[in-house]
Parts: C-alpha cells; structure tokens; sequence
C-alpha cells in the first residue's frame, strides 16, 4: 500500500473517534478481558484432542512465541517504520486514547500478528463454522482497534495480520506432520479395514 493511501486511510479512520469508542477500543486492544476467551479456547482443544493435547500444547505455545517475535525482530525492529503517533508530519493529528502511544516503530502490528494467528490456528483446530466467523470478527476487530487508538497505520495492520495468519498456518501444518508421523492418523487411501 502506498504510504500517502496509507497515512490518508490512518488519519480518515482515527478520526472516527468518540469517548465511548475510545473505552471500548481501548479495552478491546487490551490484553485481560481476553484471557477468559483463550482459556475457553484451549479448554476446547483440550476437550476435542484428548490424549493428542500434550503433542499440540507445544505447537500452540511455538505458535504464540513465533508470532510474536517475528513481528518485533523480523519486521519493526528491520523496517523502523515510526507508528502514526510518533511521525512528525501526521502526530499532530492523530487521536490517542489516554495518551499512550506505544514503542518508536509499528510495522508490523503485533496485536493483530497475534490475534489472527490465535484466529488462524484456532479454527483449524475447532473447525466450527460458527466459531471461524467469530474468531475471525474478533481478530478483525482487535486489528482495527489498533489503526482507532492511533498506534498503527493500516498497512501495519493488514501485513501484521498476514503474518500472524501464515504463522498459524504453518505451525498448524507441522503438527499435522508430527501427528502422522507418530501415527496418529491414517491416510483413507491407503488404509482399509478388509485384508486382501
């Protein structure tokens, strides 16, 4: 996304801001209200895996550890794009909630890394029609919460997201891998149950 789009689409969308909004997206972008959430999420994991959660827990835990460092060392400690509230050209204009602004650089977003790939990896292990359309709403909303708060360009949002989505992807692929090689599940192709 070309950065004028980008500072143009940051400053449209901040604008939109009122002291209700500025409570609710502050307290979506926070990190305690959603605790019960992941709790609840790793309880249904742990219900649908049985004896195969203590292979899984490793690959969520690496999950989590890779989203979020990657997004720090990979990209914004790399690219040291300053975030919206901190670039002497737009900061003026920019609306932050109880004045936080957050570390110098903010590509990409880690909030929104993190959330889709909690989203990502979640729904590919649930598999609920119903829960994919609300994890990925939540995910969604958590990464708009961050361009709101004026600590994030879209652009940061969308590739942070990218990046958290691949991350649950593959980590999700690696332990499809390692269960079949402990032999935890058939191929339908070559498996039957008539002997020849």
């Amino acid at each position: 996304m070309p950065e004028k789009i980008d500072q143009q689409l940051f400053l449209f969308l901040n604008s939109l801001n009122s002291p209700f909004w500025d409570s609710v997206m502050s307290a979506i972008s926070g990190i305690i209200i959603w605790v019960p959430m992941y709790i609840a999420i790793l309880v249904w994991i742990g219900i649908k895996y049985k004896n195969k959660f203590l292979l899984l827990l490793p690959f969520i835990i690496l999950a989590v550890v890779v989203a979020d460092q990657t997004s720090v060392h990979l990209f914004k400690n790399v690219f040291k794009r300053l975030r919206p509230c901190h670039e002497p050209a737009i900061r003026e204009m920019v609306h932050l909630v109880d004045c936080y602004c957050g570390g110098l650089y903010g590509f990409v977003s880690s909030h929104a890394a993190n959330s889709f790939n909690v989203a990502l990896l979640s729904l590919l292990l649930i598999k609920n029609r119903w829960f994919s359309v609300f994890i990925i709403l939540w995910a969604s909303i958590v990464g708009y919460s961050r361009i709101y708060l004026g600590v994030h360009y879209p652009a940061d949002v969308l590739f942070g997201s990218l990046l958290g989505a691949l991350t649950g992807w593959g980590i999700y692929n690696l332990y499809k891998i390692s269960d079949k090689k402990l032999g935890g599940e058939r191929d339908p192709k070559t498996s039957s149950s008539c002997s020849v």
